[in-house]
């Protein structure tokens, strides 16, 4: 085991809490199990555990990182050298202070900065994302995360770091491998068919959702709709969550109702047109931090906390 601290002041404003229990990513686990719990989660200095596929695509090796945030800095402990995969994971080389800097001026997105600012957005590996947002219609944040390490724990490899055992995420070929009924047992309900499917499509190289990264913005949109159970939402959540699409926009229920509530000019109807509306009113090219910030103060804080 190799441990580590990054210094906080080499990356600038950063919350570990808020960045992954603000719903953008659920492969992420509390060591004291009391993920999702906070209502409104921000500076805490838990231990967060995840077991990270290979970065690189090519080799087999599957890598533990455990992180906290205490004093000012990241300790972290990990099977190899974790510096240059919690700086890809949770985007530590991003100027967040410049980012935020340029967002709208408007008193709902600059309360949301206040209180969370810190928050990055993830960098979650492309195929675990998926299958987890296609996971989320209609759910909780704390169900889909329990939802992903149910298929772990039943599905994923063991990955052993100083004598204590943790699960990946199961591969596509081991998703495909089960079936319905299998999924359906985690209590995944309809979602059963299109995760395994899903997992079918990528496994035999029918598709790759991290080819999506190659492509102009809505047209890598429009690529991630070929997998079963996604939609345009899911698409701009893998692609804001996954592959680097900063301007992305997912319109769920929290930013429609954003939408309703402080602009109103950016509702056109079809997902698109509301979405490029939606795109320039946030920001532009970071709109997708804009909209994540809006979602975690809407969802934990809420406008009664105006």
């Amino acid at each position: 085991m190799e441990t580590g601290a990054i210094p906080l002041a080499d990356v600038g404003a950063f919350d570990l809490q808020s960045t992954v229990e603000s719903g953008q990513s659920y492969l992420w686990d509390r060591a004291d199990g009391g993920m999702y719990e906070t209502a409104a989660a921000y500076g805490g200095d838990h231990w967060y555990e995840t077991v990270v596929p290979p970065l690189d695509g090519v080799s087999d090796e599957r890598t533990v990182v455990r992180v906290r945030q205490t004093d000012g800095r990241l300790e972290w402990e990990s099977t190899t050298d974790a510096v240059p995969i919690l700086t890809h994971l949770l985007r530590l080389d991003d100027d967040l202070d410049a980012i935020l800097d340029a967002a709208p001026d408007d008193p709902v997105i600059e309360r949301a900065i206040e209180e969370f600012r810190g928050m990055r957005l993830v960098r979650d590996p492309p195929f675990a994302c998926l299958v987890s947002f296609i996971c989320s219609a209609q759910m909780r944040v704390s169900r889909i995360h329990r939802m992903q390490r149910a298929m772990a724990d039943a599905y994923g490899d063991t990955v052993t770091m100083n004598g204590d055992e943790y699960e990946a995420f199961p591969t596509p070929a081991q998703l495909a491998a089960t079936t319905e009924s299998d999924l359906r047992g985690l209590s995944l309900g309809y979602r059963a068919p299109y995760v395994r499917r899903t997992a079918e499509m990528v496994a035999d190289g029918d598709a790759d959702p991290a080819a999506a990264a190659t492509l102009p913005y809505e047209d890598a949109r429009d690529y991630l709709t070929r997998f079963v159970g996604v939609g345009d939402k899911v698409s701009d959540c893998v692609l804001l969550f996954s592959l680097g699409f900063l301007e992305a926009v997912p319109l769920d229920t929290w930013i429609r109702s954003a939408i309703a509530d402080h602009f109103p000019d950016c509702d056109r109807g079809a997902y698109a047109e509301t979405s490029r509306a939606i795109r320039a009113r946030l920001g532009g090219d970071y709109a997708g931090y804009t909209q994540t910030y809006l979602f975690h103060y809407l969802r934990t804080v809420g406008e009664d906390g105006e």
